[in-house]
């Protein structure tokens, strides 16, 4: 097929020789986020028996002192985002919260036995990732052409899922190794979450550097990647660039006035409902695990095992689901990805074998995972304004975190009053209901055309004659 270039806004560029590679600073920023992971998740996977087990907490002390510390990283993010976009400091607040987390390990051995001292950790460790996240996810997005951020995303993700694996791997062993001992995983811990600030200090641009090179994007069609729109410029020689329409969901000019002020793009608006509907509806992790726990009998032993095998699918499938995004629009693998949520609360319900229902339901949550995480910070992103990347993208974490703590408790409250059966009937119904609404809310975006529209044809007045259309091979 051959296609004109004769200069209208709607003629792709010409095709690109070969796949780019992903850019430095999302290498660097998954590098970081792999070894925080590491730190992090060694502590994640024994708090619960050190608190519970260890320390003689009852499951109800350690919810509400889990419930607020996830409370307070959801407010705090708000903040973060808002303070980083502020003179682009995006490296100074991220790195605050990195060293805010890393600290937090030295809190727990510090802290002994005592309650306050534990929660003070906990809570620090909470804020810091909270500060983190936006500033984090913002320089992913100024430093990725707006046409692979799906993949830029993925990449970083799946690279935090790898330090997600090998954390409670690392922590076991050191269990094993020095006979239980709790304050030797808070220690390495410690140490190793210091590595992961050193690496944000030496390798994290401050500020956003040149404007990635590759396929310019219509500026509010980065669903739609190797698509250009140069407004106001002809490609033919005397001739002045005609105003084609204006694109539907076009990004915002540099933005100004407080955070808030993204609110005023009807696009984001409904990303950021859609994200706090579907978050309502999104049972907690820790529930699916114990559910399975009780149907499948499984001895306590093994529990801590079933979030690696979820994390495993997470891993294999981040990179994938972000370039099948980048092709085909955003939008349809984050519903597919709660879909695949949906059939998980199903697969409990049935009455299946065991190797099913462990098999299925840990690919299921690891699927959800890789094809809404990442995925809906790449959706967000391109509705954002120049200086507000990273208030945005916090706006719309914070309200999917409050949903989905909410949803936690509600879950928890029908689980106590009528059985799990009943809380996870409740849970399939509204994720349901949830889809439905979230199908018709959210922006509507679709791959590239395969080919734009003809060229119109217009009288030219006296004068050089146009330079005919060069033909270019679509490959």
């Amino acid at each position: 097929m051959y296609l004109a270039t004769t200069g209208r806004r709607d003629a792709p560029p010409a095709p690109s020789r070969g796949r780019r590679r992903v850019p430095g600073t999302v290498l660097a920023l998954g590098a970081v986020s792999l070894v925080t992971d590491i730190s992090s998740e060694m502590v994640t996977a024994v708090l619960p028996l050190y608190l519970v087990v260890g320390l003689g907490l009852s499951p109800l002390q350690f919810g509400l002192l889990d419930g607020l510390s996830t409370g307070a990283t959801a407010l705090v993010r708000i903040l973060g985002g808002a303070t980083s976009d502020r003179g682009g400091r995006h490296k100074q607040v991220g790195g605050l919260g990195y060293a805010l987390s890393a600290c937090s390990r030295l809190g727990l051995l510090l802290a002994g036995g005592s309650a306050g001292g534990i929660a003070a950790a906990i809570t620090t460790d909470r804020l810091g990732k909270g500060v983190r996240t936006a500033p984090r996810d913002a320089l992913i997005t100024l430093h990725s052409p707006p046409e692979e951020l799906g993949r830029a995303f993925g990449t970083h993700r799946a690279m935090d899922t790898t330090g997600a694996l090998l954390g409670p791997l690392a922590a076991f062993a050191l269990l094993w190794a020095t006979a239980e001992a709790y304050e030797a995983v808070f220690a390495v811990s410690f140490c190793v979450g210091l590595s992961g600030v050193l690496l944000w200090v030496l390798f994290v641009p401050g500020r956003r550097g040149p404007k990635p090179k590759g396929r310019p994007t219509a500026p509010g069609r980065s669903d739609a990647p190797g698509r250009s729109v140069v407004p106001g410029r002809s490609s033919l020689p005397g001739r002045s660039a005609v105003p084609g329409p204006r694109p539907a969901a076009e990004a915002a000019p540099r933005a100004r006035g407080g955070v808030f002020t993204v609110l005023r793009s009807p696009a984001y608006r409904r990303i950021l409902l859609c994200a706090a509907l579907l978050g309502a509806t999104t049972v907690g992790d820790a529930f699916l695990y114990l559910l399975l726990q009780q149907r499948l009998e499984l001895d306590a032993t093994w529990f801590p095992f079933l979030p690696l095998g979820a994390a495993g699918v997470y891993l294999l499938l981040a990179v994938p689901a972000g370039r099948l995004a980048d092709r085909v629009g955003r939008r349809r693998p984050f519903l597919y990805g709660h879909g695949a949520l949906l059939l998980a609360y199903g697969l409990l319900l049935a009455p299946v074998t065991d190797v099913l229902l462990l098999g299925g339901v840990l690919v299921l949550i690891g699927t959800f995972y890789a094809a809404t995480d990442g995925v809906l910070m790449a959706l967000t992103g391109p509705f954002l304004a120049e200086g507000r990347q990273a208030g945005g993208l916090a706006l719309v974490q914070t309200a999917q975190a409050l949903a989905r703590l909410a949803a936690a408790v509600a879950f928890g409250a029908v689980w106590t009053a009528s059985g799990p059966r009943a809380a996870l009937v409740a849970a399939v119904l509204a994720l349901a209901a949830a889809l439905c609404c979230a199908g018709r809310l959210l922006p509507t975006s679709g791959p590239p055309a395969a080919s734009p529209p003809p060229a119109a044809s217009a009288p030219h007045a006296a004068g050089p004659r146009p330079a005919e259309p060069t033909p270019l091979r679509e490959d």
